[in-house]
C-alpha cells in the first residue's frame, strides 16, 4: 500500500524530469488537454449532490427507526439539496433544455448518462418524502417513494467521482482507484453534519456518528489519495486546490472533533460542529474541482503517463518500441 502503482511512479518521474528541463514535455511547453469548461456551479453540485444522496439514506433508516425528529431534519436536507441541483446543472449548461436532452436516453457505460437520472429520479422522490414527513401529505405515494430516494441516493453521492475519473485530466483519472471514496466518505460526513445542527441533541446521535465517521473516511481517503498519487498529487497540495484542501482538512477535523466532544451536551456545539464539517466537505470538492484544472493546465501530467504506458508496451507504438530496444 506504500509503493505507488508502476504507473504513477513513473509519471512522477517524468513530471520531475520535466520540470528540470530533461524530461516529458509538450510542443512548446503548451498544454497537452485543455482545461475543463466548467465553471463553479459544479463543485457546488457536487456537494450538494453528495449531502442529497447521504441525508435520503439517513432519513431512510431514522424512519425505520421511528426517529421522528431525525427523519424530518434528514428528508428536509434531502429535498431541498436535491431541488438545487438541476438549477445547479442548468445553470452551467446555460440552457434548460440541454440538461433535459441528457434524458432523452439511458446508457449505463456513461456515468454522466446515469447520473442524469438518478437526479431525476431523486428530485420527485425525496420532495414526496420530506412533505409526507413534515406535513403528513401523500401517504401512499410516500411509502413508494421514500425507498426510491433512499435507493437513489447511494450513486447520488459517489457518480460525481466517477464521471471526473472518466475523463483525461491526469489528477482525477489516475485517482479513480480513491476518488469514489473521498467523496462517499464527504457526502455522509456533510449529510451527518447537517442533521445534527438542525435536530434537537437527544435525536441527533445516530447523525452525529455519521458526521464523524464521514469525516474520517473523508479524510483518511484524501491522505491515501496523495500518497498512492505521489508526485502527480502536486495538483492538490499547491495553488488554490492546496489552500482549498488544507482548509477542509482543518474544518474537517475540528468539526468532528467538536461534534464528538460536545455534540450531544450542546445544541451550540452541535450547530458549530456541524457546520464546520459541512464546510470542509465543501472545500473538499473545490480543491478536487480546481486540482483538476491545474493538472490539465501542465503537460508533464499528460505526457509522462503516456510514456509510461509505452515503456510497458501498454500504448500503441510501444511493441516498435520494445523491438527497437531487443534490436539494439
Amino acid at each position: 500500500m506504500s509503493e505507488q502503482p508502476p504507473l504513477a511512479a513513473a509519471a512522477a518521474a517524468g513530471a520531475r524530469a520535466s520540470r528540470d528541463g530533461a524530461g516529458p514535455s509538450s510542443y512548446y511547453g503548451q498544454a497537452v488537454l485543455k482545461r475543463p469548461v466548467w465553471t463553479w456551479e459544479i463543485p457546488v453540485y457536487f456537494f450538494l449532490g453528495g449531502l442529497a444522496g447521504a441525508s435520503a439514506g439517513l432519513a431512510y433508516v431514522a424512519g425505520l427507526r421511528r426517529n421522528r425528529r431525525l427523519e424530518r431534519s434528514a428528508w428536509a436536507a434531502a429535498a431541498l439539496a436535491a431541488a438545487a441541483s438541476p438549477a445547479l446543472l442548468v445553470s452551467d449548461l446555460g440552457r434548460p433544455e440541454r440538461f433535459l436532452n441528457m434524458l432523452r436516453l439511458f446508457k449505463v457505460t456513461s456515468p454522466m448518462s446515469v447520473g442524469s437520472w438518478v437526479v431525476a429520479a431523486m428530485v420527485p422522490s425525496s420532495a414526496v418524502a420530506s412533505a409526507d414527513a413534515w406535513l403528513g401529505a401523500l401517504p401512499r405515494l410516500a411509502r413508494v417513494a421514500r425507498p426510491g430516494a433512499a435507493l437513489a441516493g447511494l450513486p447520488m453521492s459517489t457518480y460525481t467521482a466517477v464521471l471526473l475519473a472518466n475523463t483525461a485530466i491526469p489528477a482525477w483519472h489516475e485517482a479513480r482507484g480513491t476518488l469514489p471514496f473521498l467523496f462517499a466518505g464527504g457526502a455522509a460526513a456533510s449529510a451527518g453534519a447537517v442533521a445534527a445542527a438542525a435536530t434537537p441533541a437527544a435525536d441527533a446521535g445516530p447523525a452525529r456518528r455519521l458526521a464523524i465517521g464521514g469525516a474520517a473516511a473523508e479524510l483518511a481517503a484524501a491522505a491515501l489519495m496523495e500518497r498512492r498519487l505521489g508526485e502527480l498529487a502536486r495538483p492538490y497540495r499547491e495553488g488554490a486546490a492546496g489552500r482549498l484542501g488544507r482548509a477542509g482538512k482543518a474544518l474537517t477535523a475540528g468539526g468532528a472533533a467538536l461534534l464528538a466532544a460536545r455534540g450531544r451536551r450542546s445544541r451550540a456545539a452541535a450547530i458549530a460542529g456541524g457546520l464546520l464539517v459541512a464546510g470542509g466537505a465543501l472545500c473538499a470538492r473545490w480543491s478536487v474541482f480546481r486540482a483538476g484544472f491545474a493538472s490539465a493546465s501542465d503537460p508533464s501530467f499528460t505526457v509522462g503517463p503516456q510514456r509510461a504506458r509505452i515503456e510497458r508496451g501498454e500504448a500503441r507504438g510501444g511493441s516498435r518500441k520494445a523491438a527497437r530496444s531487443q534490436a539494439g
